[in-house]
């Protein structure tokens, strides 16, 4: 295994675990796009290069299941896991946020969406979110105009506003912690600059470790771009580092590509045999 991929591993060892947060990182960038079904001894073969125990994987996948996300099958003594409706919309708002440019025809405007007191705020807090939302204050939820609106928040009082005077710009400094998404994007490609560079050389990965480092890679990313609002760049700081982060880890993913897919080909198997091939939209990320 190459030094800068046990460093990544190593440091993930050194946090609490997050092992459900990973499952949901590699149904989310690798599984959906082949169907979005996969044997759960193909999750134990991936999390055995992690040293993640095989009880841990599969607490996690029950809880997964038992919070909505994830639907369990078995075929004979075989269980099988698939997202269910709830999951697939979630996950295909978070991939568009992930892996799509940032929107460049920003308006100028805002959407301000008002949660009633009598909602259940927490029903729409996590997925707000993650479609990219700030809160200035309890109930209070503001994006760039035309950001999708969750389902979730559906029922909410949605109103535009402006940004353009300094009582605008106090409101989005409110709404998002910019200060502690800079420094999260400096640690992301302080962990993974080295990997790119071992990349760039031409230095030999196996299949196994390329699946490994690009789960990884969109892990920690993931965790960082999905609590960025992707504000328009006239509304950034000049020395914004998500720009550089995105660009990493584009080129980082589209190195481990390749030789991460013939991993899935060769070991993942879902209930009717090996995945089926994905479809264009994975060539077209960071794009």
């Amino acid at each position: 295994m190459p030094q800068p991929l046990s460093r990544i591993i190593d440091q993930l060892k050194r946090e609490p675990s997050r092992t459900g947060s990973i499952v949901i990182t590699l149904f989310g960038d690798a599984i959906v796009p082949r169907g979005g079904s996969v044997w759960l001894g193909t999750l134990l073969e991936f999390f055995k290069a992690l040293d993640i125990d095989s009880g841990v994987v599969r607490t996690a996948m029950s809880r997964l299941a038992a919070d909505g996300w994830l639907e369990r099958h078995k075929v004979g003594r075989n269980a099988y896991y698939g997202l269910v409706t709830k999951g697939r919309q979630t996950f295909d708002a978070a991939t568009r946020h992930i892996y799509d440019p940032p929107p460049s025809d920003w308006t100028g405007r805002f959407e301000l969406l008002l949660i009633p007191a009598s909602e259940d705020r927490d029903t729409s807090r996590e997925a707000l979110k993650n479609a990219g939302f700030g809160s200035p204050l309890p109930g209070v939820w503001l994006a760039p105009s035309g950001v999708a609106i969750p389902e979730e928040a559906a029922s909410a009082i949605r109103l535009e506003v402006s940004a353009e005077d300094d009582s605008g710009r106090r409101l989005l400094s409110q709404s998002w912690p910019l200060d502690r998404t800079s420094d999260a994007y400096l640690k992301f490609m302080k962990t993974f600059e080295p990997l790119r560079g071992w990349i760039g050389r031409g230095e030999a990965l196996s299949d196994a470790d390329a699946f490994t480092a690009r789960i990884l890679l969109i892990h920690h990313y993931r965790r960082v771009v999905l609590r960025d609002p992707l504000l328009p760049t006239a509304l950034l700081p000049a020395d914004w580092p998500g720009r550089a982060a995105r660009a990493l880890c584009g080129e980082i993913y589209r190195g481990l590509l390749p030789a991460s897919e013939q991993w899935l080909d060769r070991h993942a198997s879902n209930e009717n045999g090996p995945l089926p091939p994905p479809g264009g939209e994975l060539g077209r990320r960071f794009g």
